[in-house]
């Protein structure tokens, strides 16, 4: 399994945060590869930026010492995002939604709109 973070995912991981069931532990320590999206990045960065987020370091250095990869956002994932139907309004979950699916990955969440779309999802609890 190829398995692509949302934000709360990265940072429930990184915190070893209990909401991460054993289970979904296991999912993203087994997948094939996991990966991070820029975006995320960028929300985080904001967040960082704003004062409603503080992190130990970077957020890319987070990735990368998690052992992530990044994956980075390209005309395929945009041209996707612009017209998947408009069941969530959040510009980084649209672009999460559209990465999967460009690129065949399991989008692991928590957040219950992102289901709406057809996409693979690993729902976290």
């Amino acid at each position: 399994m190829r398995l692509l973070l949302d934000s709360h995912v990265f940072l429930w991981w990184k915190a070893l945060d209990p909401r991460l069931s054993p289970a979904m532990l296991r999912a993203i320590a087994e997948a094939d590869q996991v990966y991070v999206s820029a975006a995320t990045a960028w929300e985080l960065g904001l967040k960082i930026s704003l004062g409603k987020l503080s992190l130990p370091e970077s957020v890319e250095d987070g990735i990368l010492a998690a052992g992530f990869t990044e994956l980075r956002v390209d005309f395929r994932h945009t041209r996707q995002a612009v017209v998947l139907p408009p069941h969530h309004h959040d510009p980084v979950d649209r672009m999460l939604v559209a990465q999967a699916l460009c690129e065949g990955l399991t989008l692991m969440t928590h957040d219950d709109k992102i289901t709406r779309y057809d996409v693979a999802v690993l729902r976290v609890p």
